[in-house]
């Protein structure tokens, strides 16, 4: 056990060719409806060359090229997760509120080591100090997803994400703001200016997408669920600062009164949204608002989390996919499973779709905040090398994401490869 964990480390450290064939795959290609007939694909850099249905000759390869035998196997995009926490994913409460800011950004860059060797190399961060991360990651300090980062949580006094102590009030304007703020983890803002002020600071500090909180959750002091946060003026003013850079807000908001005056405001996505009714439902279709949900099976939230996603392939709502895993590294090592469990209300090919191609329009949102040049999600001439070969046909079994070390031989992220199995 110790040296296949000891062999995991080491491919995720990654090597790089300058031109990879894989020979006879069947691709999913992150927009169709099943597997192509087998094909051959040809990488060059950090980009896919080209995709043939006839062999691809050998003086295609360079000194360094490598070919892949693919034996049949489903070679698909690399899997993006729209909703993570990586600097909260693998430690505890306690952990988070009482360390150093280096021990856990340390401890999120194993945490996202972890997740590129699940498959995933992409991810949207919905709140954290994951500027640095995300830079150590793209500079290959260490290993990990891409990602999209959002910067401090935006939220209210008694808003979801206050964690300060009851005595903490009334506040002093003049006292000097707490540890977690400081390093970018979350901040309070009441306010049109302050909201204001906290948006453009993210977006100096390079956030891709605003994040704030708009309704009541389940890992906070004070903010019952059914709690609606924030004025419309103070969302919009968000909304405003996001469009001045060209990207947009997402809310956490699970509620229909806190989805309803998100969208007022200009919002582009909710997050959640498990507690939608059915005008609501129609009102996201309508106005082409993203809902980004999460398969909440395991919690209180079961039923509401099963009449969200029937409503949501009703309508027809642009629907991501996501975790939202914090304060649990036990669960994290599941996220591959919370993508299976997804079969329940769709098809494979529907599931495997909105984990690929439909989180990457949902990314593209970002625009020129969005700092990796080329296509994610997708398996097509031009678009970033990000690849999966799957040891199996997920059309047929989607579970074979719920054993990644197994089920997935090789993980290829921008042409390089960070795990290789066969």
């Amino acid at each position: 056990m110790d040296n296949e964990n000891s062999d995991h480390d080491s491919n995720a450290q990654g090597s790089h060719s300058a031109e990879v064939i894989f020979e006879n795959v069947r691709i999913f290609n992150g927009s169709s409806d099943g597997l192509s007939m087998p094909s051959h694909v040809l990488v060059v850099g950090d980009r896919i060359a080209k995709i043939s249905d006839t062999k691809l000759s050998g003086n295609q390869l360079g000194s360094r090229g490598t070919v892949v035998a693919g034996g049949g196997r489903t070679l698909m995009p690399g899997l993006i997760d729209a909703h993570v926490h990586l600097m909260m994913e693998s430690v505890s409460r306690a952990v988070l509120f009482t360390s150093d800011i280096g021990y856990i950004t340390l401890a999120a860059a194993k945490a996202a080591e972890k997740q590129l060797l699940r498959g995933f190399t992409t991810v949207r961060d919905m709140g954290g100090a994951s500027f640095a991360l995300k830079r150590a990651i793209d500079e290959g300090i260490v290993v990990g997803p891409r990602i999209f980062p959002s910067g401090a949580f935006i939220l209210q006094t008694g808003g979801h994400g206050d964690f300060g102590l009851p005595t903490d009030v009334p506040r002093d304007p003049c006292a000097p703001l707490s540890y977690t703020a400081r390093v970018g983890m979350f901040v309070i803002a009441d306010g049109y200016d302050q909201v204001l002020l906290r948006a453009r600071e993210n977006l100096r500090q390079g956030a891709s997408q605003l994040k704030l909180m708009a309704g009541g959750g389940f890992s906070s002091s004070y903010d019952p669920l059914d709690v609606t946060q924030y004025t419309v003026a103070e969302l919009h003013a968000a909304v405003e600062a996001a469009d001045n850079w060209n990207t947009y807000v997402t809310v956490h908001a699970y509620t229909p009164s806190a989805i309803r005056k998100a969208i007022s405001a200009g919002v582009k996505c909710i997050e959640h949204g498990h507690l939608i009714d059915e005008s609501t439902a129609e009102l996201l279709a309508e106005k082409g608002i993203w809902l980004c949900l999460q398969p909440f099976l395991d919690f209180d939230l079961a039923s509401a989390t099963d009449t969200a996603y029937k409503l949501a392939s009703k309508y027809q709502i642009k629907t991501a996919w996501g975790t939202d895993n914090v304060f649990d590294a036990a669960r994290a090592e599941r996220q591959g499973a919370m993508l299976a469990v997804l079969r329940r209300w769709y098809t494979p090919g529907e599931v495997l779709k909105m984990a690929t191609g439909d989180n990457a329009e949902l990314l593209s949102l970002s625009g020129p905040r969005n700092t990796y040049s080329g296509k994610l999600g997708v398996v097509e001439e031009g678009a970033l090398a990000d690849l999966l070969l799957v040891d199996g046909d997920p059309m047929e079994n989607m579970r074979v994401f719920e054993d990644p070390t197994s089920s997935l031989l090789i993980i290829m992220k921008g042409g390089k490869i960070c795990k290789n199995v066969l």
